[in-house]
């Protein structure tokens, strides 16, 4: 794990890659809790019978919203941002959706520092993560994320 706590450090990694984060196992309890949140209860999510007899790939996938929503908890094993005051969440950029995540894989991402910039104290950040599935080796999505950083004084 990568631990920043200055504008200083991240400008050091800008162009970097940071690293790898743990395996999160998507079960299908995790895709229902997810459903019950947001009130997307199609069935490709949920209904289990049904996928096997009719979706192409034979059971249940999870949301893509549900694979995006593991962006921080992911981030945050792979760097740890130290002697903040706040930080945001500023945006997401080129989001794609590459391959859905069946019930039952195991997912992580990688991070790239693609640029740091400094905004009069904010610290804004660009990172290219990628969502991979473990078992296939395959990107399940890829995006820009942009986060704003505000250190101590």
């Amino acid at each position: 794990m990568i631990t920043i706590q200055s504008y200083e450090d991240f400008k050091r990694l800008e162009g970097s890659d940071l690293g790898k984060s743990e395996n999160i196992h998507v079960t299908q309890e995790r895709i229902n809790q997810f459903a019950d949140a947001t009130l997307d209860h199609q069935w490709i999510h949920v209904d289990e019978e049904r996928c096997k007899r009719e979706s192409p790939f034979g059971q249940t996938i999870a949301h893509g919203y549900l694979t995006l929503s593991l962006l921080p908890v992911m981030w945050n094993q792979i760097i740890a941002v130290e002697n903040l005051e706040r930080q945001m969440n500023y945006g997401m950029d080129k989001l794609k959706y590459i391959q859905p995540v069946l019930s039952g894989q195991h997912v992580f991402m990688t991070a790239h520092l693609e640029e740091v910039l400094n905004l009069r104290g904010a610290i804004k950040t660009t990172v290219k993560i990628t969502i991979w599935i473990d078992e296939t080796k395959k990107k399940a999505l890829e995006g820009l994320a942009t986060f704003v950083y505000y250190f101590k004084a």
